[in-house]
């Protein structure tokens, strides 16, 4: 007798989560549900949609995604620096192979620094030693040759050198490559970039 009781409590309570209302008896209200016969009780037979049930996230896990969502900050902040470093890289070679003389070339070279210097120097110095290190590293995978490569070629081998050492005092490396699989998690923000799924800091 309980059983029974409770079944129909039950039964009572799934076809009021189904269809409010159907207890008026009113026949506008009423709609046919699909039902089985356990022993001698009927019971309506209804397929739900599938719910997923999980656990809540761990410790371990919390950390991962707000590590994640930290680098997501950094790199969107100085992506946008390495893609325009590459197109002035790109203007700035191509203007000097134009030019025969040497003293033009190095003229040149010193005003194009002079020029980037004025523009970039406070947002580019106002950014974290991490920001910095990733900052140096996808400079190598727009560019296709590492800050003291870049540096080596335009400035030469002592202007490296030296801005080698002030990188390695402050815990960077101007010889930092880009490894996609071993910078996974930088590639994979790139490409939601890339893709609009997150945009990126403005330049001011």
């Amino acid at each position: 007798m309980y059983k029974q009781s409770f079944n129909l409590i039950i039964l009572i309570i799934f076809i009021s989560i189904l269809k409010p209302g159907i207890a008026q008896n009113h026949d506008s209200d009423l709609f046919p549900v699909n039902g089985a016969v356990f022993h001698i009780d009927s019971m309506p037979n209804v397929i739900l949609d599938e719910v997923t049930i999980s656990s809540s996230p761990t410790k371990k896990y919390q950390r991962k995604i707000r590590k994640y969502n930290s680098l997501v900050r950094k790199v969107t902040k100085v992506y946008p620096y390495a893609k325009l470093a590459n197109e002035r890289i790109n203007e700035i070679e191509e203007h000097v192979t134009n030019l025969e003389n040497e003293a033009e070339k190095k003229e040149y070279i010193k005003k194009a620094e002079d020029e980037l210097m004025a523009e970039f120097e406070e947002p580019i110095t106002k950014l974290t030693f991490s920001e910095g290190r990733i900052l140096i590293k996808l400079i190598d995978r727009e560019t296709g040759n590492t800050s003291y490569e870049l540096i080596k070629r335009l400035r030469g081998r002592f202007s490296a050198f030296f801005w080698q050492t002030v990188a390695v005092v402050f815990g960077s490396n101007l010889k930092s490559e880009y490894d996609p699989e071993e910078d996974m998690m930088i590639e994979n923000i790139i490409v939601r970039i890339e893709n609009g799924e997150i945009p990126t800091a403005q330049i001011k």
